[in-house]
């Protein structure tokens, strides 16, 4: 699909390599959230739902029964009420990424979506992916190394390669290109030839590229989930190449996907 690039300035190719080069992600400027979740909630590039009254037995051949309890409403496995409180009404798709403990930078994602019952299944997945190299933050700032916590959109992709059959707007451009060597000394490139921007301090509806920051930069922003590059990231989300295009190709706009990330013990709140 085509890209809207929007009013502002896109990062040039010179900007985009210097800004990523020896980063294990995206550049450390700020994208924001667009976060997926109530507007109270907050949570190159590399650099987010009453219970009826108890019965009462009374003496013999007496007895009161009380209304049945509304049945909770389902939520995505592994997935707190709080947590899941922050996924639109509308969302039936969201991309689970978790890691073990705030201080991993591995992690585990599984695409779920929701029935017309209202059940969440796995749709695919479970894949490996890489987070940022100190792990995860629920106040994510630029420079921390650190993946931001939250339920976020996913509405725009890009990369440097072609479209592999995206229906979110795709934006393919040599800009994406990068350079240089991540945490672990592994080569970056091919890091960019598939992205998908997380709406987090970023303008929904514009291409990866853009450089808008709406929280400002010191928020940081340009968090992506990209092509791993077999390393720990700056704080982006990685996936292998062939689950990245698998993840593109199932993304559907009419389910208002979203991306539910961080920890396991803090998404199970």
């Amino acid at each position: 699909m085509s890209v809207r690039k929007g009013a502002p300035a896109l990062l040039s190719a010179g900007t985009l390599c210097a800004a990523l080069l020896l980063t294990g992600c995206a550049s450390t400027a700020p994208s924001a959230p667009a976060p997926a979740g109530p507007p109270t909630s907050a949570p190159p590039a590399g650099d987010s739902r009453p219970a009826g009254a108890a019965g009462v037995v009374g003496g013999p051949g007496q007895s009161a029964s009380s209304p049945s309890a509304p049945a909770p409403a389902p939520r995505i496995p592994g997935i707190g009420p709080a947590t899941h409180a922050l996924v639109p009404d509308g969302t039936t798709q969201a991309l689970v990424v978790t890691g073990a403990t705030t201080g991993d930078n591995t992690a585990t994602a599984t695409l779920y979506e929701r029935a017309p019952g209202g059940r969440w299944t796995a749709a695919a997945g479970p894949w490996p992916a890489h987070n940022a190299l100190r792990g995860w933050t629920e106040d994510h700032v630029a420079g921390d190394l650190r993946t931001p916590i939250g339920v976020f959109r996913l509405g725009d992709a890009g990369g440097r390669l072609p479209d592999p059959g995206a229906r979110i707007p795709y934006d393919q451009d040599r800009e994406f290109a990068i350079s240089g060597t991540g945490f672990s000394g592994e080569s970056l490139e091919g890091s960019f030839d598939h992205v998908i921007a997380i709406d987090y301090n970023r303008v929904p509806g514009r291409t990866p590229l853009d450089k808008e920051r709406p929280l400002g930069p010191g928020k940081g922003g340009g968090v992506w989930i990209h092509v791993d590059h077999g390393g720990p990231t700056q704080a982006c989300v990685a996936l292998e190449r062939e689950d990245l295009r698998e993840l593109l190709r199932a993304l559907d706009p009419s389910r208002d996907p979203v991306v539910v990330m961080g920890p396991a013990p803090t998404l199970g709140r």
